[in-house]
C-alpha cells in the first residue's frame, strides 16, 4: 500500500522551509472576504479542521475567511460549487479522501472531474480510522475478530456512513486484507452507524477516530486497532493494523485545500505559504490533535501525487469489492 510512503513524504513537507515560498507569494494579497467550502455538515472532522485553519488564515491574510457548509450527494454538491466558482483565489474547498479520490470511481454521472477541474493548494490533515466492536462481541483483539469472522462468514455486520463513504471503503479494505466476509449496513451518515454499533444492532465499525473516541473512552464500544502507520497518542494502548498482522489494511483519511482550476499561480503560492505556516504552529497542531486529527501540509505537487496514488488505491478496492452506489 502507499500509506507509509505518503506519510513520510508529507512529514518531510511539514518540516520543509517555507520562507522562500512565502516571500515569493507576497505578490498576491486578498482585498476582500474569502470563503472555504466544506462539502459536509458542521461538526465532523472535516468541518472542525476547516474552521481552525480558516481562523488562522484570516489572521494572516487580513481578510475574513468564512466556512460555508454545502452538503449533498456524498460531498459532490460542495465540490461542484467550488468547481463552478471564479478561479480568483477567493474560493477554496476542504476536499477529502472521498470527494477527491473515491467518488470519481463511484458516480458515473458526475459533471466535473476533481483532477482536472480543481487545483491543489496544500494538504491540511489526516485522521486514522479505528476498529470498534460492540462489547458483546467475543473479540478482544483484531486477530480474535478475524477468527470470529472466519468462523461465522457473513453473519456479523458493520455499519458505515453510506455506500462509498470512507467508513465503507476502509472496512472493505480490511475485509480484503483479512480474507473475511461481513455484511455491510449503510446509514445516512456515520453518527447513526456509530449509535447502532453502540446499541448492538451492528457488531462493528471502522469509524474515523475523532467521532469514535468519546464512545471508546466511555466504554460503550471496544477499540481493537487503528488503521494508521503508527499508534494514536489518544489511544496509546491500541495497536496498529500492521502490528496486528494486517499491514495491507492500513489506511488514513485526509483533507486538502483546493481551488478552482485556473486559479493564478501567485494566489496558489500565497495560500500554500499561509496554510503551511498555520499548520506548523504548535497551537494549531494541538487544537487539531485534540480533535483526533494530525496537521499535515504539502506542496501542490506533493498533493497532486497523493491524489493520483489514493485514486489508484481506492479504485482497486471499489473494483475488487464490487462496490456500487444506489
Amino acid at each position: 500500500m502507499t500509506t507509509l510512503s505518503r506519510r513520510s513524504l508529507l512529514a518531510a513537507a511539514l518540516t520543509a522551509p517555507i520562507l522562500p515560498t512565502a516571500a515569493l507569494a507576497q505578490a498576491w494579497t486578498p482585498t476582500r472576504p474569502m470563503r472555504m467550502v466544506v462539502p459536509f455538515p458542521p461538526g465532523g472532522a472535516t468541518d472542525v479542521v476547516a474552521r481552525i485553519l480558516a481562523e488562522r488564515m484570516q489572521a494572516k491574510l487580513g481578510q475574513p475567511v468564512t466556512v460555508e457548509n454545502r452538503t449533498g450527494a456524498a460531498g459532490n454538491v460542495g465540490v461542484e460549487n467550488v468547481v463552478r466558482s471564479a478561479p480568483d483565489g477567493y474560493t477554496t474547498l476542504m476536499g477529502t479522501t472521498g470527494t477527491l479520490t473515491i467518488n470519481p470511481h463511484l458516480y458515473s454521472n458526475m459533471t466535473f472531474n476533481p483532477v482536472t477541474d480543481l487545483a491543489g493548494i496544500s494538504m491540511a490533515f489526516t485522521t486514522d480510522h479505528v476498529v470498534i466492536v460492540n462489547p458483546a462481541v467475543q473479540a478482544q483483539t483484531v486477530q480474535e475478530l478475524v477468527a470470529l469472522l472466519k468462523a461465522r462468514p457473513g453473519q456479523l455486520s458493520f455499519g458505515s456512513g453510506g455506500n462509498g463513504s470512507s467508513t465503507h471503503l476502509v472496512p472493505e479494505l480490511f475485509r480484503l486484507a483479512a480474507g473475511v466476509e461481513m455484511q455491510h449496513v449503510p446509514y445516512r451518515g456515520s453518527a447513526p452507524a456509530l449509535n447502532d454499533t453502540v446499541a448492538g444492532n451492528v457488531q462493528l465499525m471502522l469509524d474515523q477516530l475523532p467521532s469514535a473516541l468519546p464512545m471508546i473512552q466511555a466504554g460503550r464500544v471496544r477499540a481493537l486497532a487503528v488503521t494508521g502507520p503508527r499508534r494514536s497518542a489518544l489511544l496509546p494502548n491500541v495497536p496498529t493494523m500492521a502490528e496486528a498482522g494486517l499491514a495491507e489494511a492500513q489506511a488514513t483519511s485526509w483533507g486538502a485545500v483546493m481551488a478552482p482550476a485556473g486559479t493564478p499561480a501567485p494566489a496558489i503560492e500565497r495560500l500554500n505559504a499561509v496554510i503551511r505556516e498555520s499548520l506548523a504552529e504548535p497551537a494549531t497542531q494541538q487544537r487539531l490533535a485534540a480533535a483526533g486529527a494530525d496537521a499535515v501540509s504539502s506542496t501542490p505537487a506533493e498533493l497532486a501525487a497523493l491524489i493520483r496514488s489514493e485514486s489508484e488505491k481506492w479504485g482497486r478496492v471499489i473494483r475488487e469489492a464490487r462496490i456500487t452506489v444506489n
